[in-house]
């Protein structure tokens, strides 16, 4: 049986958290205030062990000359670079920032390319596994939200009728947006509050 101390010490922070946000005393804000700073300061330790880890891998990878590891030569070439570079120059100087910005975006657009050529497939892949009325609507809006992206009905926004029409369809990939960030912030509440009470207890392995 697993010691009941970690359950105890997780439910009183939370309801103490909880607790200051609807109580704004003196006393208790100063806590919440703590255990905050605390949270953020096991946040960063625990990111950069993470990293020591990752990089820890990668050169294990290259001394033993395992697959992929010229890929490990190179990520770990790149972290003490960008370690040496960011500790000379501090990252908040703009020529590192410029260097650092200038590697990140084509990377970053890189991988979305990746991403969107995924989906793409899987659409596909949908559309040929599934008949019916789920795939009709799935291959119309799909067309439609591209020709919208595009551009190309950029013109018929002139026109009344189809110009609210537009307008409202160009509203729905942000009420989408939307819907989904509502989900995940009533998941993460339930989240929180199954470990508040007990129900739920990721800290005891």
């Amino acid at each position: 049986m697993r010691s009941p101390t970690a359950a105890v010490i997780a439910i009183a922070t939370s309801l103490l958290v909880l607790i200051s946000y609807f109580v704004p005393a003196g006393p208790v804000l100063a806590m919440r205030s703590l255990l905050l700073d605390w949270a953020v300061i096991l946040a960063a330790v625990a990111g950069v062990i993470a990293i020591l880890n990752m990089v820890g891998v990668h050169f294990r990878r290259v001394r033993d000359n395992q697959p992929l590891a010229p890929y490990s030569l190179i990520v770990v070439v790149t972290f003490v670079i960008t370690l040496l570079a960011g500790l000379f120059f501090s990252p908040s100087d703009p020529q590192f920032r410029q260097v650092v910005t200038a590697i990140q975006v084509p990377v970053e657009a890189s991988l979305l390319a990746v991403v969107s050529i995924s989906l793409a497939y899987a659409a596909l892949r949908f559309f040929q596994n599934r008949k019916g009325l789920m795939a009709v609507t799935f291959a119309i809006s799909a067309v439609v939200f591209l020709l919208l992206a595009s551009g190309i009905l950029a013109g018929l926004a002139q026109v009344p009728v189809l110009g609210t029409l537009l307008a409202v369809l160009n509203r729905l990939p942000m009420a989408g947006a939307r819907g989904i960030l509502l989900g995940v912030a009533i998941g993460s509440l339930i989240a929180g509050l199954r470990i508040a009470i007990g129900a739920h207890r990721p800290y005891s392995g």
